[in-house]
């Protein structure tokens, strides 16, 4: 191929700028490339566009899910080969690329998909001599180190920082022992049409969270069909894929649903215009960290409703931002969506209050010093163990 709040504030302090260095800091995004559409693939791809423009820094990237070549490409078909395929090629390309650079940059999410990716990353980085920034996106980080240990104690030892888009993460990585930053996902706001919606808005809502179990897209739907039920004429667009495909369809069916949507994957240059199309968003997850979409809502002026989840509460504000409810209660869901649509004035209030705290905090400006200052400060600590170098970084950040 990328708060002016009453809850937890970022735990890290503001970094001290350096001088330019004498020759660019160069820097490798290692994650995955768009093939994979996700949060980590949309921000890696936002992230390594923007970087290109910063002075004092070169970047490049590497896919964690490269395509392998001519006819060795039929075995990224095939279950189990694909994996392994796909490994060897992504370790091969490691090793080839990382003595380039001064620092590696290694997304992840959690369990087997932190081993694929960004562990070997770190490792070939740590056999070159060159720092590395874990940048660790999955609201699923407290189970993950819970259960696997071992996943802490590699990360100590291979990663001089961990960044996180969260204060939510930096609390989690805190209970474990490991010291983390939070700098925040970012928006595109030239990219995301902004619109005033009618008073009051449409009822026209929309979901687009992949159709895995954590993101609970069947609570969205369950209470779309409380809301349709009193809104007859209530429409929901379903943007998405994964999984629970078969059986999403199979339940909107089911609930006898009409006026639903079911759009299958979106590459990420046509989700403004589903943005621009709605007027309520709806988001129900179980597990969750800190959601693009939930920003980029904020950019479109499209009013949120939303459960609880994870690092939620650190990004939505109740009754200020948007209207947040309990993990799993569709007739909560439900019942915020319809007040939305009747409550005098409340989607303009809260849409105005969320476009402004996004144009101030979830945009390039706003955090392209805080990657600079990062990069620019681990890259230049002399060779030393990673814990040492972790400390110094600590310092100057």
């Amino acid at each position: 191929m990328t708060s002016t709040s009453s809850h937890p504030a970022r735990a890290a302090s503001a970094p001290v700028a350096a001088r330019p260095p004498a020759r660019p800091v160069r820097v490798l995004l290692v994650g995955p490339s768009l093939d994979i559409l996700g949060g980590q693939a949309v921000q890696a791809a936002r992230l390594l566009e923007h970087l290109r423009d910063v002075p004092g820094l070169e970047v490049g990237f590497l896919p964690v899910n490269p395509r392998l070549p001519g006819p060795l490409r039929a075995l990224q078909r095939v279950k189990y080969l694909r994996t392994l395929a796909t490994s060897a090629a992504y370790v091969a390309s490691l090793l080839r690329e990382v003595p380039r650079w001064d620092v590696v940059h290694a997304f992840s999410a959690s369990y087997w998909s932190f081993l694929l990716a960004p562990l070997p990353a770190m490792a070939v980085a740590k056999l070159y001599g060159k720092a590395t920034v874990l940048n660790y996106r999955s609201g699923e980080a407290d189970d993950h180190l819970r259960h696997w240990p071992r996943s802490a104690a590699a990360m100590r030892r291979l990663a001089d920082a961990i960044a996180v888009p969260s204060g939510y993460l930096v609390a989690v990585f805190a209970r474990h022992g490991l010291r983390a930053r939070s700098i925040f996902n970012f928006v595109d706001l030239e990219r995301i049409p902004f619109r005033a919606r009618p008073a009051p808005p449409r009822p026209h809502f929309l979901s687009n969270r992949n159709f895995e179990p954590l993101y609970n897209v069947g609570c969205v739907l369950r209470a779309f069909s409380r809301v349709q039920r009193e809104v007859p004429a209530a429409r929901l667009t379903v943007a998405g894929y994964g999984s629970q495909d078969a059986a999403l369809r199979a339940l909107a069916r089911d609930l006898g649903l009409r006026n639903v949507e079911f759009t299958g994957r979106v590459p990420p240059e046509r989700m403004p215009a589903l943005y621009d199309d709605a007027d309520v968003y709806l988001n129900a997850p179980d597990i969750d960290n800190m959601p693009n979409s939930v920003i980029e809502a904020y950019a479109a002026g499209l009013p949120v409703v939303t459960t609880d989840a994870g690092g939620i509460p650190y990004i939505v504000r109740d009754g200020e931002t948007g209207l947040m409810v309990p993990r799993g209660d569709d007739a909560a869901l439900a019942a915020a969506a319809l007040r939305l649509l009747r409550e005098p004035g409340l989607a303009h209030r809260l849409a105005a209050r969320a476009r402004e705290e996004c144009v101030a905090k979830y945009t390039w400006a706003a955090v392209r010093h805080e990657w600079g200052d990062l990069y620019t400060g681990i890259a230049r600590l002399p060779a030393a163990p990673a814990s040492d170098r972790a400390a110094a970084a600590a310092a100057h950040g």
